[in-house]
């Protein structure tokens, strides 16, 4: 609730800052969100470029214990058979 309270007091303060009748910070909020949308876009660029590479190892590892699962199945069907 206390997150929920702060998070809307800082919403208002943004759109206060950013109106001409309050702080007039508009122009300075256009500058700095070019200024950050390189750095934020290669940020993004780099932590999915992670994300991919983590999906194709977890990828790998569940043929891997899905292949360990068959044959072990396998060995005990066999095994179960020869009784």
């Amino acid at each position: 609730m206390v997150a929920i309270i702060i998070g809307l007091i800082l919403i208002a303060f943004t759109v206060a800052a950013a109106l001409p009748c309050f702080l007039n910070w508009g122009p300075e909020i256009i500058m700095f969100l070019k200024g950050c949308a390189p750095v934020l876009s290669a940020l993004i660029g780099i932590l999915a470029v992670f994300i991919g590479i983590a999906d194709i190892k977890d990828k790998k590892e569940a043929e891997k214990e899905e292949k360990a699962s068959r044959q072990y199945e396998e060995e005990h069907k066999e095994n179960g058979n020869a009784q």
